[in-house]
C-alpha cells in the first residue's frame, strides 16, 4: 500500500463528516442543486447575445458612441427589411409599420434590387431602446408575411442568442445519452451516478456564479456553452480519477475510512492541483480587452474550481454510502496491464519514439501557420434565419446596400469635417462618400461605401487610411462600422497576446513546480502542450479555412478562421492538456517516492493512468464535442478543435511522447536547484512519506 501524508486535521474531519453522514451530506447537496437551479437556472436569458469581438474602448466604439450622443440614434441602421415583388407601394407601407415599431426612430425605403425583384427598408433604432426587443418587436409586427424578411445586426444579435439556447438544449440531448452510456461501460454499475450527480451540481452551481458575476460585469451568452461541456467534462475526469483510485484502496484496505482518507490524500490532492491548471490557463483570456474572451475566461476558471469543488465533496459522500459496493468484480495490476507493457516498450528506444512523434504532431500542426483571420459575419447565422436571408440578398443583388463598411465621427467645424470628406473620397477603394452631415453643434457624420466585403480588405485598408489622414490634417475623428471594429480587435489582441502567453506559462510553471517540485517537468509539459494546441488549431484552419466538411458540419466557410475562436480553443487545448498531464505526473511521482527505479516509476504511473486518462478523454471530447452540433460556426470551431486536442493529448502525447522524455531523461526529470526544493518542502505540498529519501537517493548533481 502507498505510504501517504495524512490529511489536516480540519480536512480530515470533514472528509470523514462527508463520509460517516452521507445522506445528511447529498441532502445537503441536494438542496444546493435546487437553489441553484432556481437562482441560476434563468441566467441564459439575462446574459449579453451582442457585441463583445471589439474592445469597449476602441475607437470603433467611442466613434458610435459619439453619433449616439449628438443624435440619439444607433450609428447605423439596425433593421434591415427585405420587401419581395415589384410593387413599389407594398415597401412604402412596410416602411412606415416598421417606423411604428416601438424603440424604432425612423423608416425610409432604400433601393430595389438589380433586377427589381425586391426592394429594402432600413429601420433606425433610438440609442436608448434595448436593440434585442426591437428586433422581436419587428420581426412579430411583419409575422406570417411571406414576402417580408427582417434582418440587419440588431435581429442578428437576437436571433444568434435564441440560437445559442437552442443548441445547448440540442447538444444535451445528443450528449446525455451517449455519455451515460459510456459511463455506465466505463464506471461500471451504480458508480455511473457519481459522474452525473457531480456534473448537474457542476454546471448548476456555475450557472449560480455567474448570475452573481454578471451583477458586477456583463457576461456573453456564448459563455453557457462553455459552461455545459467543460462542466460535464471535468466533473467525469475528476470523478472517473477518484473512483479508479478509491477501487485500489478499496482492494488494499477495504471499505474503510483509511481507504477514502487515502483516495482523497492522493487523487484528491491531483484533482485540486488540475482544477488550478485549468483555471489559470483559462483565467488568462480575461487579460484581452474584449468581452466575449473575458466571458469564456471567467466561465472556464469558475467551472473548473466549482467541478474540483463538487467531486472532492460528494465523491466522499457517495464512497461513504455505497463502499464495497462500487467494486469492480474484475480488477487488473495496473502493472501487468498493456499501459504497462506500451510505455516500457516505448522508453527501450525513447529518442526514436520522442523524435518521430514529435515530427508527425509538428506536420500535422503546420496548418494553423497559414491561418488566416476572419470576421464574425453574416456567415455566422444559420442559413434558415431570416436575419442570413436579408444578409444574403444584400450581398448577391444590394451590392452591399443597407450597411456602410465605414462611418466617420467628426468633432469641429463644418470646414474640417468637408475637408476630410473630400479626402476620403479619393482613397482608393472607396467608392462612393456622402457630404459632411451635421448631427449637433459641433458632430458631423461621414459615410463612405466601400468596394469588397463590409469587414473585407478594401475596407480595413480604408479604415487605416482615414485615420491617417484624420491625423495629418490634425481633424478629430473616429471610424465605425464592422471592418473598424474588425481593425480594433486585432489591434487589441496583438497588444495583448505577448501579456496572455506569459502569464499562460509562468501560472502553469509554478502550479506544476508545486505539485512536482521540479523545473523541468513543468517546461517538458509546457512545451508538449504547445504542440497538442498545434495540432488542435492545424485542424481548425484544414477543416474552417479551407472549407471541409461543410455538409457535415453544415456551415459556410468564409475564407479564414475567428481569431478569438482560435485563442478560446488554443487556452482549452492547453488546460486540457496539462489537466492530463498532471492526472499522469501525480501517479508517477508517487510511484517514485515510494522507491520505485525512474522508468519503472513511469511505467508504473502510466500502467494506472493509462486507461483513466483515455477513458476520461473520449468523455470529454463527446462533451465537448457537442459543440459541434451548434447553427453558429464560431461556437462549432472551438468544439471541434478542442475535442481533437484533447484526443490527441491522451492517445499520442500521454501514450507515447511522455514517456519517451522521462525514459531519455530519467533522473534528470526532477531536477531542481537547491534553494528551489528546499523553498518546495517548506511549502509542504508534498505527498508521500517517502518523498525526502527519493530525493536523496535519485536527486542528480547540480552540474551534469
Amino acid at each position: 500500500m502507498t505510504t501517504t501524508a495524512p490529511p489536516t486535521s480540519r480536512s480530515r474531519r470533514l472528509l470523514l463528516a462527508l463520509h460517516d453522514h452521507p445522506r445528511r451530506a447529498l441532502v445537503a447537496v441536494f438542496l444546493f442543486v435546487v437553489v441553484a437551479g432556481a437562482l441560476g437556472g434563468p441566467v441564459a436569458g439575462a446574459l449579453d447575445s451582442d457585441g463583445g469581438f471589439a474592445p469597449a474602448d476602441s475607437d470603433s466604439a467611442r466613434a458610435a458612441e459619439r453619433i449616439e450622443a449628438a443624435t440619439g440614434l444607433e450609428s447605423s441602421p439596425g433593421l434591415v427589411v427585405l420587401v419581395d415583388g415589384t410593387d413599389r407601394a407594398r415597401g412604402d407601407a412596410v416602411a412606415d409599420r416598421l417606423a411604428g415599431v416601438p424603440g424604432v426612430a425612423g423608416a425610409v425605403a432604400a433601393g430595389r434590387a438589380r433586377d427589381a425583384s425586391s426592394s429594402l427598408v432600413l429601420g433606425t433604432i433610438e440609442a436608448s431602446a434595448a436593440s434585442e426587443d426591437v428586433a422581436a418587436d419587428a420581426i412579430d409586427a411583419f409575422d406570417g408575411e411571406d414576402d417580408v424578411s427582417v434582418g440587419g445586426g440588431a435581429v442578428a444579435g437576437m436571433q444568434i442568442g435564441d440560437q445559442v439556447g437552442e443548441d445547448l438544449s440540442r447538444a444535451e440531448l445528443l450528449a446525455f445519452p451517449v455519455l451515460l452510456l459510456l459511463s455506465l461501460l466505463i464506471f461500471g454499475g451504480r458508480a455511473a451516478l457519481l459522474p452525473l450527480v457531480v456534473g448537474i451540481t457542476t454546471v448548476l452551481g456555475t450557472f449560480l456564479a455567474l448570475s452573481g458575476i454578471n451583477q458586477v460585469y456583463g457576461l456573453s451568452v456564448f459563455a453557457l456553452n462553455l459552461v455545459i461541456g467543460l462542466g460535464l467534462g471535468l466533473a467525469i475526469d475528476y470523478t472517473l480519477f477518484l473512483l479508479t483510485r478509491y477501487r485500489e484502496e478499496l482492494a488494499e484496505q477495504g471499505p474503510t475510512r483509511e481507504a477514502v482518507l487515502t483516495t482523497m490524500a492522493t487523487a484528491g490532492r491531483t484533482v485540486a492541483f488540475s482544477a488550478a491548471t485549468v483555471a489559470v490557463a483559462l483565467v488568462t483570456l480575461t487579460v484581452f480587452p474584449l468581452g466575449f474572451l473575458k466571458s469564456m475566461g471567467i466561465a472556464g476558471a469558475v467551472v473548473a474550481v466549482v467541478a474540483a469543488v463538487a467531486s472532492l465533496v460528494i465523491t466522499p459522500a457517495i464512497l461513504g454510502l455505497w463502499g464495497a459496493k462500487l467494486a469492480r468484480r474484475r480488477t487488473a495490476s495496473g502493472s501487468e496491464g498493456r499501459w504497462y507493457r506500451l510505455s516500457h516498450a516505448v522508453m527501450r528506444r525513447p529518442g526514436a519514439v520522442a523524435a518521430v512523434t514529435a515530427v508527425v504532431m509538428l506536420a500535422l500542426a503546420a496548418p494553423a501557420l497559414r491561418a488566416e483571420w476572419s470576421p464574425i459575419d453574416a456567415t455566422a447565422v444559420p442559413e434558415d434565419l431570416s436575419a442570413r436571408v436579408v444578409s444574403d440578398a444584400l450581398a448577391a443583388q444590394y451590392d452591399g446596400t443597407g450597411s456602410t463598411p465605414v462611418t466617420v465621427a467628426v468633432t469641429g467645424d463644418e470646414a474640417g469635417a468637408s475637408t476630410l470628406a473630400d479626402g476620403a473620397a479619393t482613397l482608393p477603394g472607396v467608392v462612393e462618400a456622402t457630404p459632411a452631415q451635421r448631427l449637433d453643434a459641433t458632430t458631423w457624420q461621414v459615410d463612405l461605401t466601400v468596394s469588397g466585403d463590409a469587414a473585407g480588405d478594401d475596407a480595413r485598408r480604408v479604415v487605416g487610411e482615414v485615420r491617417d489622414l484624420a491625423d495629418a490634417t490634425g481633424t478629430d475623428a473616429l471610424v465605425a462600422g464592422p471592418a473598424a471594429e474588425f481593425v480594433d480587435q486585432q489591434d487589441a489582441i496583438g497588444s495583448s497576446l505577448p501579456l496572455a502567453v506569459a502569464l499562460l506559462v509562468l501560472l502553469t510553471l509554478l502550479v506544476l513546480w508545486l505539485m512536482t517540485g521540479s523545473v523541468v517537468l513543468p517546461v517538458k509539459a509546457v512545451v508538449m502542450n504547445a504542440l497538442t494546441v498545434g495540432v488542435s488549431l492545424g485542424a481548425l484552419t484544414w477543416v474552417y479555412q479551407d472549407g471541409r466538411f461543410t455538409g457535415l458540419l453544415g456551415y459556410t466557410p468564409n475564407g479564414g478562421v475567428e481569431p478569438t475562436d482560435f485563442l478560446v480553443a488554443a487556452a482549452l487545448v492547453f488546460a486540457l492538456s496539462t489537466d492530463y498531464g498532471v492526472f499522469l505526473l501525480g501517479r508517477i511521482k508517487e510511484a517514485r517516492d515510494a522507491g520505485l527505479g525512474e522508468r519503472e516509476s513511469v511505467a508504473t504511473g502510466l500502467g494506472r493512468t493509462g486507461s483513466v486518462v483515455t477513458a476520461a478523454a473520449i468523455l470529454l471530447a463527446v462533451a465537448i464535442g457537442a459543440f459541434s452540433t451548434s447553427e453558429i460556426s464560431f461556437i462549432q470551431q472551438i468544439g471541434i478543435a478542442t475535442a481533437v486536442g484533447v484526443l490527441v493529448d491522451a492517445f499520442v502525447v500521454r501514450s507515447l511522447l511522455v514517456p519517451a522524455l522521462m525514459g531519455l531523461l530519467g533522473k534528470w526529470n526532477w531536477w531542481s536547484p537547491m534553494w528551489l526544493r528546499r523553498l518546495h518542502d517548506r511549502i509542504g505540498f508534498s505527498e508521500g512519506g517517502a518523498h525526502p529519501a527519493a530525493y536523496g537517493e535519485t536527486e542528480p548533481a547540480r552540474t551534469p
